[in-house]
């Protein structure tokens, strides 16, 4: 990124005060990009201690599969899903609460015993499977955070840093020219006037 510039004081400050601001926000940029790298991995073995749970309570119930066809499905199903909103390193992330189901009313005379257990196993497993699928989105916002965290580190340290300085020393080596080239014109000009005054 050539940055633009004016081989004038004026110029030289206001470049001097850019590269003062990344110089000073960078270090912040950086932390955050390690929070939300933690956070990152955090989430990610969150997701994959969820998935080897729910996986081992269906893996539970499985020899219980022939029972299931007496079951009716659409006597629990999920009203609402509960969730908050926490800040991480500046980032608005959902944060899984809880799950509220609702149970349609049956006959506990003319269904087999287990129902209940049944119901109590299925909030089981739809709480676990919702909260890994919150927790598989949370990783998908952070991660889109970090990348852009990372981004933006990258531009500064990589890009405009060093087009700040680079620009910062063409101007001081142009001024300085300038300045020398005064000088000397000056010099100049004073010898030719005692050389005249001296005839």
């Amino acid at each position: 990124m050539a940055i633009k510039f004016q081989y004038n004081k004026t110029s030289l400050q206001g470049i001097e005060k850019q590269l003062k601001m990344r110089l000073r926000s960078l270090p912040t940029i950086k932390n955050k990009e390690s929070a939300l790298r933690m956070e990152v991995k955090r989430a990610k073995d969150e997701a994959d201690e969820l998935k080897r749970k729910l996986e081992a309570q269906i893996g539970s119930y499985e020899k219980m599969a022939a029972l299931w066809n007496e079951f009716e499905p659409s006597l629990i199903s999920v009203q609402d899903v509960q969730l908050s909103v926490r800040k991480v390193a500046g980032i608005r992330v959902p944060v899984f609460d809880g799950v509220v189901f609702a149970t349609r009313p049956f006959s506990m005379f003319n269904s087999p015993k287990w129902y209940l257990d049944g119901i109590r196993l299925l909030q089981t497993l739809a709480k676990t499977g919702v909260e890994y699928e919150y927790c598989v989105m949370k990783i998908g916002y952070l991660e889109h955070a970090r990348k852009k965290t990372t981004q933006k580190v990258n531009l500064f340290e990589k890009v405009q840093i060093p087009g700040f300085e680079d620009a910062i020393r063409k101007i001081k080596r142009f001024m300085e020219d300038e300045e020398n080239l005064s000088k000397s014109s000056q010099k100049i000009m004073k010898s030719k006037q005692e050389a005249t005054d001296e005839r």
